[in-house]
């Protein structure tokens, strides 16, 4: 009889463990990003994984709770800006798969054109570093400035060279653009934001970035030692299978291929 109690007790053991590891918190940002990781929520119950969706509206605790595992995995953020995090604050956080490429765009409610935006004209532009650098790549390549050796990802307001307009600039939370662009003469932004904020037509970037580079893809981001979680790595297959989330992702994106891409789909 005891020997019976004993393997029922280590059946239900069992059992309560595997259903607990089949419960993960995910966090993500408002819009495309969100909502993309919503759907992909409902489609990984069919799979027997209950996912509780975390919505953050910034930058920076996002990485904290992952690294501290307040969180299971996180879905925001590209390579370069990941990267960055972990070199200055030190997280053990580690990319399992790929998901989408936005492009970025400079936008402006008062100029159709480059021309068109005065001396000393205002530029809102994102604070961190990575992503500031790939704003100021795009203003150079609208010829508004020169940057020092041409530019990097890496390149800040002080590698400013040559601004013959004399801009001026105001740095915003990536997240937060999309609110300036009626107040500024120019704001980088990114569509997907603009998609969710309902408030200007995300097509209407006056120069793109572009969606070649892969780097700039978002990561699928978890605490390094659950990089071969299994329940992880399938809530990603999920995703990246699931027509339904890829429908979410062509809504968030304005139905507009110009502005995103799935580079999953192409490695």
């Amino acid at each position: 009889m005891r020997t019976i109690f004993k393997v029922i007790l280590a059946f239900l053991t069992l059992s309560s463990f595997a259903l607990a590891a089949d419960k993960i918190k995910v966090g993500s940002v408002p819009g495309a990003y969100g909502d993309s990781i919503e759907a992909a929520a409902k489609e990984a119950k069919k799979y027997g994984i209950e996912v509780e969706v975390v919505e953050f509206t910034d930058w920076t605790t996002i990485n904290v709770a992952t690294d501290k595992g307040d969180i299971d995995l996180n879905y925001y953020q590209h390579e370069p800006f990941l990267n960055n995090a972990i070199e200055k604050n030190g997280y053990k956080l580690t990319p399992i798969g790929w998901g989408v490429l936005s492009n970025i765009g400079l936008y402006s409610a008062k100029h159709k054109t480059f021309d068109t935006i005065p001396d000393k004209g205002v530029v809102a532009i994102a604070n961190d570093p990575v992503n500031q650098g790939r704003g100021l790549l795009l203003l150079q390549k609208a010829g508004l400035i020169k940057l020092k050796d041409g530019g990097h990802d890496k390149s800040t307001l002080d590698d400013i060279t040559d601004n013959p307009k004399k801009l001026r600039f105001t740095e915003v939370e990536g997240v937060q653009l999309v609110r300036t662009i009626s107040e500024v003469d120019l704001a980088l932004s990114y569509p997907h934001f603009i998609v969710a904020a309902g408030t200007f037509d995300p097509s209407s970037g006056l120069i793109w970035g572009g969606i070649e580079d892969k780097k700039y893809t978002i990561r699928f981001v978890v605490p390094t030692a659950k990089k071969d979680d299994p329940i992880l790595r399938k809530f990603v297959e999920i995703y990246q299978n699931s027509p339904t989330v890829i429908e979410v992702i062509k809504k968030g994106f304005n139905n507009d291929p110009r502005l995103y891409t799935l580079t999953w789909q192409n490695q």
